[in-house]
C-alpha cells in the first residue's frame, strides 16, 4: 500500500504520525520498532514543515525483501548545504537541540538524504521487521 500525506501545518505532522503508526502495525513491526519509525517520522515531518517550508511524505508498506515501512519526505525548501554536518548531533540551523536528522538516521534500518542548496530535500527511510 502506498499513499501520500501533505505536510503544510502542525496538524499534518500529527496525521503523519498516525498514518505511520497504522502502517507499522499493519506491517507487523513490534512495539519498539513501531516507536522508532514513528519517532523518526515525526522529526522528519516537523523538519519538512519548519525548514523545508512544507512538502509531503510518501508512505508505503514493504513486503520484499522483508516486511517493513518506507517513508520518503520531500520538500522544495532551501536544501541542506552540508549533509554530513547536518547529521552530526548538536548541529542546528534553528532553535532545536540538533538531534533530529542524526537521531532519525539512528532509528531507521535504512536512511538516505538527497539535497542541495536551492533544490529542496528528499529523505528516504525504512524500518524493517
Amino acid at each position: 500500500m502506498r499513499e501520500t500525506q501533505d505536510i503544510r501545518c502542525s496538524e499534518d505532522v500529527v496525521r503523519v504520525r498516525q498514518k505511520v503508526r497504522a502502517l507499522a502495525a499493519q506491517a507487523g513491526l513490534g512495539l519498539v520498532d513501531q516507536t522508532k519509525i514513528i519517532t523518526a517520522a515525526s522529526e522528519l515531518a516537523r523538519n519538512t514543515l519548519d525548514y523545508g517550508g512544507g512538502g509531503h511524505v510518501e508512505l508505503e508498506t514493504i513486503t520484499l525483501p522483508r516486511r517493513g515501512v518506507r517513508l520518503v519526505f520531500i520538500d522544495q525548501g532551501p536544501g541542506i548545504k552540508d549533509i554530513d554536518a547536518a547529521l552530526r548531533d548538536g548541529f542546528t540551523t534553528g532553535n532545536g537541540m540538533g538531534l533530529g536528522l542524526g537521531g532519525a538516521k539512528r532509528l531507521s534500518s535504512e536512511f538516505a538524504i538527497e539535497s542541495s542548496p536551492g533544490q529542496g530535500t528528499r529523505i528516504t527511510l525504512a524500518r524493517w521487521k
